[in-house]
């Protein structure tokens, strides 16, 4: 009786072990297919210039930090709150890395 238990036990340890690096794995998508949603509003155009800012450019730290501000309503906002809560930390690091890029 024992030995079932064991093997039940070591049997849900490998498929929690399993789910926790499926679940890592997801957050490695590409930043530029992240960011393209945010591209919709944010402009990269020099000669357009709209009331929602541009993004691109700006320090890393600054990205995370709004987004974080947004994801839990410190920042006040109509879309970006419920924008940034479909971003993981992962996702909001990239994100940033990826529009600190674009000079």
């Amino acid at each position: 009786m024992r030995g079932v238990v064991g093997i039940r036990v070591f049997g849900g340890a490998i498929i929690l072990a399993a789910a926790v690096l499926a679940s890592s794995m997801a957050h490695a998508a590409d930043p530029e297919i992240l960011a393209s949603s945010c591209s919709i509003c944010h402009t990269n155009s020099d000669q357009l210039n709209t009331a929602i800012p541009k993004i691109r450019g700006l320090p890393e730290a600054s990205i995370v930090e709004m987004m974080r501000a947004f994801r839990t309503g410190q920042r006040p906002a109509t879309v970006m709150g419920r924008i940034a809560k479909g971003f993981t930390e992962v996702e909001i690091k990239q994100l940033a890395a990826y529009f600190n890029a674009k000079k």
